[in-house]
């Protein structure tokens, strides 16, 4: 083979190669985009139960006064 073939059957493997790095790197970033999801979510979730806890309390009963008083 001729020098220029060679360079160019090198520049292909590294195409492959860097378009399997690619497809690699992109799956991680679909998981980590949907556990990101997940998680914002959850606490949406969280917010809103804590805030539904915190209306509850304040319209059942007063707070008492701190010990001091």
């Amino acid at each position: 083979m001729s020098d220029i073939e060679n360079r160019v059957m090198e520049l292909e493997i590294k195409n492959v190669h860097q378009e399997d790095t690619i497809e690699q790197l992109n799956q991680i970033i679909i998981k980590h985009q949907t556990s990101i999801d997940n998680l914002v979510r959850q606490m949406e979730q969280l917010q809103s139960k804590l805030s539904n806890l915190q209306q509850s309390n304040s319209k059942d009963t007063p707070e008492p006064p701190p010990p001091h008083y």
